[in-house]
């Protein structure tokens, strides 16, 4: 633990944040948020608004490839080698001793050695997105225009189609998780799938059927709260469009 009562890791990002003049210094979450799904769950936050950070390695010369690329998508490893030459997986141990932080907990920014970084052009669908600060628990708020302020990096199409991994979720498969949920007792279990695109027509999620206001409203809801979302999402799938 530093003299700021942050974790090391969390410190070093608090530091670098400030040298940059930035306004929110990292806040550490009650759980762990190792993942961008439990990351938008806590913080209450669409899915693409956290901000993942994926390390490759590349095979030329061993230098950390850092890909920030939007929560709800996927990178596609073919078009990164495109732009920065073959890669090859980057283990626990790689990307500890490349960025100072273990996978779960690398930001965007005050890695332990230099690296070739990318960033997707998804996150800048939102306004205000959310980073990784360093360690599980620690999270930071930021603008998508930051991280080319910060590190100069080119803003690029890294990441699948959403097509090829999100088709869509059938509505009887929704329908049985809401029977489960509605009578799950504790740690009622998040209706996202992945696939965060909002109807125009409907304003509910393709995904998980939640209008923006329950998708915000997750990551603070109760477990009866919850099980009320599921419940609505379960009516709405038996009368789509009513």
């Amino acid at each position: 633990m530093s003299a700021t009562g942050f974790p090391e890791g969390v410190a070093r990002v608090a530091q670098a944040l400030a040298g940059h003049g930035h306004p929110q210094a990292p806040v550490l979450l009650d759980a762990a948020a190792r993942t961008a799904q439990q990351a938008a769950d806590a913080l209450g936050v669409a899915l693409g608004q956290i901000a993942k950070s994926i390390i490759f390695r590349r095979k030329s010369d061993d230098v950390a490839v850092l890909v920030v690329t939007s929560g709800d998508r996927r990178v596609d490893e073919s078009k990164v080698a495109a732009r920065v030459g073959a890669l090859a997986r980057a283990d626990a141990d790689f990307v500890k001793s490349s960025t100072g932080y273990s996978i779960g907990g690398v930001p965007p920014i005050a890695h332990a050695t230099p690296c070739v970084t990318l960033i997707d052009q998804q996150l800048f669908r939102f306004q205000e997105i959310w980073a990784a600060g360093g360690h599980p628990h620690a999270v930071f708020k930021l603008k998508p225009q930051d991280l080319i302020h910060w590190s100069g990096a080119p803003v690029t199409d890294v990441v699948q189609s959403p097509a090829a991994y999100s088709p869509g979720v059938a509505p009887e498969a929704i329908a049985s998780r809401a029977l489960l949920a509605v009578a799950t007792a504790i740690n009622v279990p998040s209706p996202c799938v992945s696939v965060c695109r909002m109807n125009e027509r409907s304003g509910l999620c393709e995904g998980c059927w939640r209008t923006i206001k329950e998708v915000v409203a997750w990551g603070s809801a109760t477990d009866d709260a919850k099980r009320a979302i599921w419940a609505l999402i379960a009516q709405r799938v038996a009368r789509p469009g009513a």
